[in-house]
């Protein structure tokens, strides 16, 4: 049985969203503050977490950077903000998703269940990847270039593995948002997949201003390029 994490401090939304889980045979623990959740985390293991980012003693953010220390469990943003720049933080502190209040039931649901899938998946396959001098450790979620270590946001690290996994492979931007963030349109967009390839470039390749590892292929989207000379 899956087990999923409630941070919310709203009662009767996580009372609604705890009951509409269980019926579908998920089990649910729920923690109203920062508090509560650091001392639950402790104690069990989750499969899920759904974590407000306005919580009565702190910042959701500041929790999600916590957990993200130790633990790679997908992370879903519960929030009234709509903000592009407050999404964007979200999902580059290690939120994997972002859903804004208020929404429906149903899409809440799909969301949840597709993330969980996903990360069924991402423990199936390899965790170790290694191309063009980089290599990443995707369940510690470190990344080094020739034995330096890289820093990289959670948001960059999952681009970098995408890239990795699909070695010159021309992968479009649709494709990208909807294996990353499972888009809706509402914000990630192209726009910001752009922005996230500048800042991953500039992480990782000699020159980004001329880059042979992720490589524009014009008009079609992005190539991970290992047949250029640059592969170890």
């Amino acid at each position: 049985m899956k087990q999923i994490f409630f941070v919310e401090d709203d009662l009767s939304l996580i009372s609604g969203l705890s009951f509409a889980l269980e019926k579908q045979g998920y089990q649910t623990d729920i923690a109203r503050t920062v508090l509560e959740a650091r001392q639950l985390w402790q104690k069990k293991a989750y499969d899920l977490v759904v974590l407000d980012v306005s919580l009565p003693d702190g910042s959701g953010y500041d929790l999600c950077r916590e957990i993200r220390r130790t633990s790679p469990v997908p992370i879903i943003f519960l929030t009234a903000a709509d903000e592009e720049t407050d999404m964007i933080m979200g999902l580059d502190i290690g939120g994997d998703d972002y859903i804004t209040k208020p929404f429906k039931l149903a899409v809440f649901l799909s969301r949840v269940n597709a993330l969980l899938r996903r990360s069924d998946h991402f423990r199936r396959t390899e965790t170790l990847l290694s191309s063009n001098g980089i290599q990443a450790d995707l369940l510690k979620g470190i990344v080094s270039k020739k034995g330096v270590p890289l820093d990289l946001t959670a948001g960059e690290l999952k681009l970098l593995c995408l890239f990795m996994k699909n070695p010159d492979i021309v992968l479009s931007p649709e494709q990208i948002l909807n294996r990353l963030w499972d888009r809706d349109g509402r914000y990630i967009d192209n726009s910001t997949l752009t922005v996230y390839i500048r800042r991953l470039r500039t992480k990782i390749e000699d020159d980004p201003g001329s880059p042979r590892f992720i490589v524009t292929v014009r008009r079609m989207g992005y190539k991970w390029n290992t047949t250029d000379g640059s592969r170890p």
